[in-house]
């Protein structure tokens, strides 16, 4: 594994737990804008982390584990236009 595949896998975990942590602090009910996990990972730079946000998001939301949402309505990430939001989903169980 190059050190660049060892950055991105990295980075991944960290996304992904971010965003599983601040759902997990949140109420139930309440979302959470991805650019919240992007900003955990990285207060400066965390614009560069956005499309790896989005990827991990689209994972969580394939397995049931999250929701996007745009409005109330649950949406594909990878189909999106606009801001979306991200909440628990069906699966949730406390991820």
């Amino acid at each position: 594994m190059t050190a660049s595949q060892r950055r991105r896998e990295r980075s991944a975990v960290e996304v992904r737990s971010a965003i599983l942590d601040l759902l997990t602090r949140r109420d139930p009910s309440s979302s959470i804008c991805p650019s919240d996990a992007a900003r955990r990972c990285d207060a400066e730079d965390w614009r560069d982390l956005m499309d790896a946000v989005r990827q991990e998001a689209a994972e969580l939301a394939r397995a049931g584990v999250i929701e996007v949402t745009q409005g109330d309505d649950a949406v594909s990430i990878s189909e999106a236009r606009g801001p979306v939001r991200l909440r628990r989903g069906p699966r949730w169980g406390g991820a």
